[in-house]
């Protein structure tokens, strides 16, 4: 009887709290059902794919539709190299580059400084759109369009990467950067061996990010790159399904490959991820 009045009591006390959790449970769900969809149907025949009521559990797995997208006329083997190094080397140059800047911002006293950074911040407000055609006429000019440059070097540059670390760094005590000062430290010594190594929540959020923005990076691709030798993932995935017609086993076969290396990212790195986001102030 006492551990039912119990019971009674802490449902009372927390009601609001298991309403919410009910809700964000059912809103999870809803979010997720239309990838658990792509998952299993990137696994069946043809045939299967608009059986009614829905086969959540393939009868038999069909490995071969993996096979034919990464093998085929058009393999997204090239994709994926295409993506890996365009990705890879502009978020290595993103995090240097942010890095040093908001260090800058954050820590070096200059005058004008606080304005500089409002301007740099109000680029955040230009839609990339707007400076498509510069960007074409230059890059046609330097003799980088149809190259992985074209994608590389500007997207190294990113106020949203800046604001980010500066708002980090800020929260850096003092007395670290003056310690290693008094010890005769430049800033970038302090810069390399105080700042850097206390902000690797931070570091792995700007990782995250950039890493998901220029891999699904579906716009630029299209525009600067006219090889089909050096597509992207999300080029070479409507290239693909424009070619595959209405097979869609392996339009989701090829979806589920675009997305993998997002999705383990995510989860390996989740932890640094939140604490970095929380410590910077970004709030939704």
């Amino acid at each position: 009887m006492q551990s039912r009045k119990t019971s009674r009591s802490w449902i009372q006390e927390n009601y609001l709290t298991i309403i919410y959790t009910v809700i964000l449970v059912g809103f999870g769900i809803v979010m997720v059902l239309p990838f658990v969809w792509m998952l299993s149907t990137s696994f069946k025949k043809p045939i299967d794919v608009f059986v009614y009521p829905i086969e959540w559990i393939p009868k038999s797995f069909e490995w071969d539709n993996y096979r034919r997208v990464w093998t085929g006329s058009q393999p997204f083997s090239s994709y994926y190299y295409n993506s890996i190094k365009v990705t890879v080397l502009t978020v290595i140059g993103t995090i240097i580059v942010s890095s040093a800047a908001a260090y800058g911002f954050a820590r070096i006293q200059f005058r004008g400084r606080d304005f500089v950074f409002f301007v740099f911040l109000a680029t955040l407000m230009i839609p990339d759109q707007v400076t498509l055609i510069p960007r074409f006429i230059i890059f046609n000019y330097l003799g980088i369009y149809d190259t992985h440059f074209a994608l590389i070097l500007p997207g190294m540059f990113t106020a949203f990467g800046v604001f980010l670390l500066r708002q980090f760094y800020a929260g850096i005590p003092e007395d670290f950067s003056e310690a290693a000062r008094m010890e005769g430290a430049s800033h970038f010594g302090v810069w390399t061996k105080i700042i850097i190594p206390l902000s690797k929540p931070a570091l792995v959020s700007l990782l995250i990010l950039s890493f998901t923005w220029n891999w699904n990076e579906f716009v630029n691709p299209l525009v600067f790159l006219s090889s089909k030798s050096l597509y992207t993932v999300p080029l070479g995935l409507t290239n693909f399904i424009d070619e595959s017609g209405t097979d869609y086993t392996l339009m989701m076969a090829a979806a589920v490959s675009s997305i993998l290396p997002v999705i383990i990212l995510f989860l390996a790195c989740q932890k640094w991820f939140i604490e970095g986001v929380v410590s910077s102030g970004i709030k939704g």
